[in-house]
């Protein structure tokens, strides 16, 4: 089995019309999808219910166009992030698993797992157990997608929970307490505990982070962790995205990492390292239609500066400062490959360095 890749544009809130144009134009075939990574045009925050409406837009087609049972369609992983600030454009990255009467070239290829965890509860995020639980559901993403080397890991994207008044109130009730009671602040906690699980998983870190490092220990990180969490589940959904020997197929994954918001070279260091070849001093043109697409995770750096400027999105009251780097790294990230429709998203804490983020490139060899 092969992997097929595609990016579609969402013309709307909940328009899945590319995703069913693949499907009637026999890329692949409804019950060969396996998992999708998309960017919403919500507000990015606890009540984005928009990711919402285009998860159930996406499984409607699955479900109309293929064969399998509704309980199989709702275990596809996928992953929406919401917010598409600036110049970002709302769109979705499917993968599907195809057969393929080409003989494989030997070549590393693109290969790709899922897995959802055991029920994450709200106390146990921001925690020891649900780095445990995250790092157990990467492990079965890799063997699921054939790799057995993290090193041949580029990207792994979760979507886990967050905290709601009512999650909340669930755990006081059995008698449990809470990292937090913010439920916006919640949502960076669940990132970046996903990303110390992931970290945890493939070998970046040598032991499970204590509680009081979680959050505060900014030199603990993984550079291939984007992740994402919201009110839609209680555990925690990963795909796996990485390499793997005579897999098949004409994609490949590489990965960078952002050492800061303006690190546009990491963006063609990913796609060299994903097997493009670029000039020293690349630019848009230069990738020839060649990228599938990018995806990046970023932070406002936690010192207020930026290569040696002052910085004020995080004194800003009126617009939070997910919303402020969100539609800066978009835009450097956009000019970079030509193509507003790339995926950004925030919340980066644990993942990748402090101020920066991890950034994976999917690329077309041919």
């Amino acid at each position: 089995m092969t992997i097929e890749v595609r990016k579609v544009v969402l013309e709307s809130v909940a328009d899945a019309s590319g995703l069913k144009s693949l499907i009637e134009e026999g890329v692949f075939g409804a019950d060969e999808v396996i998992a999708v990574v998309g960017k919403t045009e919500g507000n990015g925050g606890v009540n984005d219910f928009t990711r919402i409406l285009a998860d159930r837009a996406f499984r409607d087609v699955l479900m109309e166009m293929g064969t399998r049972p509704l309980d199989v369609v709702k275990e596809i992983p996928m992953v929406w992030s919401g917010g598409t600030d600036g110049v970002l454009t709302p769109h979705a990255t499917v993968f599907a698993r195809v057969a393929d009467d080409a003989s494989p070239s030997g070549e590393p290829r693109l290969a790709v797992g899922y897995s959802m965890s055991e029920v994450i509860f709200p106390e146990d995020i921001g925690r020891p157990a649900m780095v445990e639980k995250v790092a157990e559901g990467v492990k079965q993403a890799m063997k699921e997608a054939g790799i057995a080397d993290p090193a041949d890991v580029h990207y792994v994207q979760t979507k886990t929970p967050l905290l709601t008044m009512e999650t909340i109130n669930d755990a006081k009730s059995r008698g449990h307490t809470v990292v937090t009671e913010d439920p916006l602040e919640s949502m960076n906690i669940s990132n970046g505990t996903s990303g110390l699980g992931i970290g945890y998983a493939l070998g970046e870190l040598s032991t499970v982070p204590a509680e009081r490092q979680i959050g505060h220990d900014l030199s603990l990180y993984s550079s291939v962790a984007s992740c994402s969490s919201g009110v839609e589940l209680d555990r925690a959904q990963t795909v796996v995205v990485g390499n793997v020997r005579g897999a098949g197929g004409r994609y490949r994954i590489g990965h960078s990492v952002m050492k800061d918001a303006l690190d546009l070279e990491a963006v063609y260091d990913a796609i060299r390292s994903a097997g493009l070849d670029l000039p020293e001093r690349a630019r848009s043109t230069d990738l020839n239609g060649r990228l599938v697409n990018v995806f990046v995770k970023c932070e406002a750096d936690p010192t207020a500066k930026l290569r040696g400027r002052r910085q004020v999105a995080l004194d800003d009251s009126d617009v939070h400062h997910h919303r402020h780097i969100k539609g800066a790294v978009g835009g450097v990230v956009a000019a970079a490959v030509g193509d507003p429709a790339v995926f950004v998203s925030v919340a980066a804490i644990h993942q990748g360095p402090s101020g920066g983020g991890p950034v994976a490139a999917i690329v077309d060899l041919g």
